[in-house]
C-alpha cells in the first residue's frame, strides 16, 4: 500500500566552470598569493560540480550531500562573481526531468548564462534526489520513517522554494519541470507524502484512533489538493494522478475506519456503520480502478471484517440507526509536517571554496571608493601643480631670478645655466621630437583594438537579426542589440576619450611649436648660449641694494614652498588605507552598503589634513607672488633702462619660459605615453570581454538552433497532402466515390464476430496478351472488391492509366499525414496460407473457367506494382 511518488533528476550539460572564473580573477585581483589562491579555488568548484552533476547519483545521503555542497558553494560565489550574459558569461544547459524525448528530436533543454538558473535546477536535483532516498527507507522501524519524514519535508521546501524564485531568477519562461505550477504541486505531493510517513509512525506506534484519524484525513487533504492541482495538466508523468487519486481514497479510508473505532467506544454503533460503509466504497474504488498502481487487498479485508461484524452487532443487539454520509461529523486534522525552509548552507560540511573573497558588491563599493580617492588626490595634486606653474610664469616674465643674477651684462646668468643644464640632461628636444613621434603609432594601435571589438559585436548582432526575423517568435532568447547595450556604451566612452586624447596631443604639439627654437637655444653649449644673449651695460649699482636682497629673501622662500609641495605630492600619492573591513562590517550590520555616506566620512578623516595643507600652501604663494612683485617695481625703477638692457632682458625671459615649458611638455608627453599604454591593457580587457561574450553567444545560438530543428521535427507535418486523381477519380465502369473524405481504418466492434476478408476478383489474362498487357491485365485484377468486375474488353483503357505507384488504402497511417497510402501486400499474398514469404518462388499461375471461385492471381515477373490489400467486408 506504501507506494510512495519519487521525483526524476534533471541532467545537465558539461560546463567548465574554472576557465571563465580564471580569467575574470586574473583581470581583477593582482598576481600573487591571492590570485593563486582563488584560481585553485575556481579549479576546485569545477571538479565540484562534475562530481555533483557529472555522474549518476546513488540514492544515499552522501550523493545529496555532495549536490548540497555545490549548492550552498553556487550561493557562495553569486555575490563574489558577476555572472550575467555581459560579464562572465557561462551556458548553463539543462534538461527536462519529465520530458522524454521524441524519434526525431532529443528531450526539451533550456540554455541560459545565469547562476541563477543553475542555483534552481541544482535544487530541484537535491529536492529530486530528498525524495528518492525517502522512498528507499524501510518504514517498518523508527529510523526509515524519521529519515522519510525528514526527506519529504526538505524536498518539499526545495520546491517550494523554485516556486517562490524561478521567475525573477530566470527573467523568461523556464521548462515545464520548474514551472511554478508544476513544483507547486511537487511540493504539495511531498509534503502529502511526509504526513503519511506521520500517520504509518502512530500507527505503528499504536497512538489513539482519534489523533491518527485526524493524521489520515490530513494526508487525504494534502493528496486530494495535489490532484487538483494538477488533473488538468499534462505536466507530470501520467503514473502520478493514479497514485495521487488512490493515496486520496486511501487515506480518506484509514480516517474512517480509525474514526469508526472511536466511534463504537462512544458507543455510536450506527455512526461506526455508517464510515466502515464510506470507508469500504472508498477501498473498493481503489481497488477497481487503481489495482494496477497500489494493492489495497489487506486494507478490504480489514475494512470488510470490521464492517461485517459491526453489522452483526447492530443488528442483533444495539439497533442503532445507520445515520446517511452527509449526516456524519467531519473528522478533524492534523498537521504533523511543513516545508523545510531552504537556508543557506543547507550542508553541513560546507567549507566556502572562496571564503577570502569579498563579495562583488564590496568589490564595487571598493572600486568606486578608489575612484573617489584619486578624485581627491588628482584634484589636489593638480591645484599645486598650477599654482607652481603660475608661480614659475609669473617670475619669467619679470626675469627672475635671471635680472637680479646678471651683473657683468654679457655672461649668462647662473640660473638660466641651471636650466640649460637640466633640459640637456633630460635630452634636450630630441627627447620631445622622440616622445611626439610615438604618439600617433600608440593611437593607432589603441583605435584597431577598439574598432576590432566593436566589430566582433556587430558581426554576431547582424547574425541574431537575421536568425530573429527568420524564426521570429520562435528565437526566444535576449536580443543581441539590448545585450550589447552596456558594451556599445563603454565603447563610445572609449571613442569620446581617445577623440579628447587627439585633441590634447594637438595642443602640446601646437604648443611644442612655438617654443621650439628657444628650447634648441638651452639646449646649446655656454659659449653658443652666451653669443645668442644680447649685452647690455651691467647695473653693478644694485648689486648690494636692499630691493635686491628682498628680492633674494622672497625668491628663496618661494623656492621653499616649491619644494614642500613636491613632498605633499609624494605624500599624497603614498596615503593608502583599505576599505574593504569597513564595507564588510557595513554589510554585515546592515545588509546594504551606503558606499556614499562611508566613503565621504573616511576621505574626510584621512585626507583632511592634507587638503587643509594644501589650502595653506596656495595662500603662501600667494603672499609671496605679492610681495615680489611689489620688490621687483622698485628694483624696475631703480635700474638702468636702455634698448640694449631691455632686449637682454627680454631673451633671458624667454629662456626661463622655454625652460618651463619644456618641463611641462615633456611631463605631458610622457603622461600621454603613460596613457596610452594603460588604455591599451584596457582596450585588451574589453576586447576579450566581448570575444568572451560573442563566443557565449555564438555557443548559445548553435544550441538554440539544435533546440529549434528538433522541436520543428517534432512537430506534426503540415497541410493535408491531395489524393491523386486515380485515387478520386473513379474508374470507368465503377461506382462514384461517396466522398472525397479518407475512409477510415476497419473498426473491430466488440461482440462481433470477425469477418473473414473477402476473396479477390480472378485475374483477367488474355492468350495473346504481351508482357506489358500482361501487366496491365494484372493491374486491373489488382482493383479493390468494392469496383463491379470488369470486362476484358472495358480493361484496356483502365490499364493504360495504370498508376506510377502502388495504390494503397485511402486512410492516412501516420498522425499528420493524411492520404499517406500504406505499403500494400504482395500480389500472390493468401491471408489463409501460411509460410508463403519462405517459398522460393512465386506460385504458379491457376487458370479458372467462368464459373469457378476466383482465386489469388500469380505475381508477374518484372511487375513493379505489389497487389493492394483488401477490406474486410463490414
Amino acid at each position: 500500500m506504501t507506494n510512495f511518488i519519487s521525483v526524476q533528476l534533471k541532467k545537465a550539460s558539461e560546463v567548465d566552470l574554472a576557465k571563465p572564473l580564471n580569467k575574470f580573477i586574473q583581470q581583477s585581483y593582482p598576481s600573487g598569493d591571492a590570485q593563486a589562491e582563488h584560481c585553485r579555488a575556481a579549479e576546485e568548484l569545477s571538479k565540484l560540480r562534475k562530481s555533483a552533476l557529472g555522474r549518476p547519483l546513488d540514492k544515499h545521503d552522501s550523493s545529496l550531500e555532495t549536490l548540497l555542497r555545490y549548492y550552498d558553494q553556487l550561493c557562495s560565489i553569486e555575490p563574489k562573481f558577476p555572472f550575467s550574459e555581459n560579464q562572465i558569461c557561462v551556458t548553463f544547459t539543462w534538461k527536462d526531468a519529465f520530458d522524454k524525448g521524441s524519434l526525431f528530436g532529443g528531450s526539451v533543454k533550456l540554455a541560459l548564462a545565469s547562476l541563477g538558473y543553475e542555483k534552481t535546477c541544482v535544487l530541484f536535483n537535491c529536492g529530486a534526489l530528498a525524495s528518492q532516498i525517502a522512498a528507499e527507507q524501510n518504514l517498518d522501524n523508527d529510523e526509515g520513517l524519521k529519515a522519510a519524514a525528514k526527506h519529504y519535508q526538505f524536498a518539499s521546501g526545495a520546491f517550494q522554494h523554485i516556486k517562490d524564485t524561478v521567475l525573477s531568477a530566470l527573467n523568461r519562461e523556464p521548462t515545464v519541470d520548474i514551472s511554478p505550477d508544476t513544483v507547486g504541486t511537487l511540493s504539495l505531493i511531498m509534503l502529502a507524502q511526509a504526513q503519511e510517513v506521520f500517520f504509518l509512525k502512530a500507527t505503528r506506534d499504536k497512538m489513539k484512533d482519534g489523533i491518527i484519524a485526524k493524521l489520515a484525513n490530513q494526508a487525504a487533504d494534502y493528496y486530494g489538493d495535489a490532484y487538483k492541482q494538477c488533473q488538468y495538466k499534462d505536466t507530470l508523468p501520467k503514473e502520478v494522478f493514479p497514485v495521487l487519486a488512490a493515496k486520496h481514497c486511501i487515506m480518506q479510508a484509514n480516517a474512517e475506519y480509525h474514526q469508526s473505532i472511536l466511534a463504537k467506544q462512544q458507543k455510536k454503533f450506527g455512526e461506526e456503520i455508517g464510515r466502515l460503509q464510506h470507508a469500504a466504497d472508498l477501498v473498493k474504488t481503489v481497488a477497481s480502478r487503481y489495482d494496477e498502481y497500489i494493492n489495497v487487498k489487506d486494507l478490504v479485508d480489514k475494512i470488510s471484517r470490521a464492517l461485517t461484524a459491526a453489522k452483526k452487532d447492530n443488528d442483533f443487539i444495539y439497533h442503532d440507526r445507520v445515520p446517511d454520509l452527509k449526516d456524519l461529523e467531519p473528522i478533524g486534522k492534523a498537521s504533523l509536517v511543513k516545508s523545510a525552509p531552504v537556508v543557506v548552507p543547507l550542508s553541513q560540511k560546507f567549507t566556502d571554496l572562496f571564503e577570502k573573497m569579498v563579495p562583488l558588491e564590496v568589490q564595487q563599493s571598493v572600486s568606486v571608493y578608489n575612484q573617489r580617492r584619486a578624485d581627491l588626490v588628482n584634484r589636489l595634486i593638480a591645484q599645486m601643480r598650477e599654482a607652481t606653474n603660475l608661480a614659475n610664469g609669473v617670475l619669467a616674465s619679470l626675469n627672475l631670478p635671471a635680472a637680479i643674477e646678471d651683473v657683468s651684462g654679457d655672461s649668462v646668468p647662473q640660473s638660466i645655466l641651471n636650466k640649460s643644464k637640466s633640459v640637456i640632461e633630460q635630452g634636450g628636444i630630441q627627447t620631445v621630437d622622440q616622445l611626439i613621434k610615438d604618439l600617433p603609432e600608440l593611437l593607432q594601435r589603441n583605435r584597431e583594438i577598439l574598432d576590432e571589438s566593436l566589430r566582433l559585436l556587430d558581426e554576431e548582432e547582424t547574425t541574431d537579426n537575421d536568425l530573429k526575423t527568420k524564426f521570429k517568435e520562435r528565437w526566444q532568447r535576449t536580443p543581441s542589440s539590448e545585450l550589447y547595450k552596456p558594451l556599445r556604451a563603454e565603447g563610445a566612452s572609449f571613442h569620446n576619450i581617445l577623440n579628447k586624447a587627439v585633441q590634447a596631443d594637438g595642443q602640446v604639439k601646437e604648443r611644442y611649436q612655438s617654443h621650439r627654437d628657444t628650447i634648441a637655444l638651452l639646449c646649446k653649449p655656454e659659449p653658443e648660449l652666451n653669443a645668442a644673449i644680447p649685452s647690455a651695460n651691467p647695473a653693478k649699482t644694485l648689486q648690494g641694494s636692499e630691493v635686491v636682497n628682498v628680492l633674494r629673501t622672497l625668491l628663496a622662500n618661494l623656492d621653499e614652498v616649491k619644494k614642500e609641495r613636491e613632498q605633499l605630492e609624494n605624500d599624497l600619492k603614498s596615503v593608502n588605507f583599505d576599505m574593504t573591513s569597513k564595507f564588510l562590517t557595513a554589510l554585515a550590520q546592515d545588509g546594504a552598503i551606503n558606499e556614499e555616506a562611508i566613503s565621504v566620512t573616511e576621505l574626510d578623516r584621512i585626507y583632511g589634513s592634507y587638503t587643509q595643507k594644501v589650502q595653506e600652501s596656495l595662500k603662501k604663494q600667494e603672499e609671496l607672488l605679492k610681495n615680489i612683485q611689489n620688490a621687483h617695481q622698485e628694483f624696475s625703477k631703480m635700474k638702468q633702462s636702455n634698448n640694449e638692457s631691455n632686449l637682454r632682458e627680454e631673451v633671458l625671459k624667454n629662456l626661463a619660459v622655454a625652460n618651463d615649458n619644456f618641463v611641462e611638455l615633456v611631463a605631458n608627453l610622457k603622461e600621454g605615453t603613460k596613457f596610452y599604454n594603460e588604455l591599451t591593457e584596457i582596450l585588451l580587457k574589453f576586447q576579450n570581454k566581448c570575444s568572451d561574450i560573442v563566443f557565449a553567444r555564438k555557443t548559445e545560438r548553435d544550441e538554440l538552433l539544435k533546440d529549434l530543428q528538433q522541436s520543428i521535427a517534432r512537430e506534426p507535418s503540415a497541410p493535408s497532402i491531395p489524393l491523386p486523381t486515380y485515387q478520386a477519380t473513379p474508374a470507368a465502369g465503377s461506382k462514384p466515390a461517396a466522398s472525397s473524405t479518407p475512409t477510415p481504418a476497419p473498426r473491430t466492434i466488440v461482440g462481433t464476430k470477425p469477418q473473414p476478408p473477402a476473396r479477390p476478383p480472378p485475374p483477367v489474362i488474355s492468350a495473346a496478351s504481351s508482357p506489358s498487357s500482361t501487366s496491365a491485365a494484372s493491374a486491373t485484377a489488382a482493383a479493390p472488391p468494392a469496383a463491379p468486375a470488369a470486362s476484358p474488353a472495358a480493361s484496356a483503357p483502365t490499364a493504360s492509366t495504370a498508376p506510377s505507384q502502388p495504390q494503397g488504402p485511402p486512410y492516412p497511417t501516420y498522425p499528420g499525414y493524411p492520404g499517406y497510402c500504406q505499403m500494400p501486400m504482395p500480389m500472390g499474398y493468401n491471408p489463409y496460407m501460411y509460410g508463403q514469404y519462405n517459398l522460393p518462388y512465386a506460385p504458379s499461375p491457376v487458370y479458372q473457367s467462368p464459373g469457378q471461385a476466383p482465386y489469388p492471381g500469380p505475381q508477374q515477373p518484372g511487375y513493379p506494382f505489389p497487389q493492394q490489400p483488401y477490406y474486410p467486408q463490414q
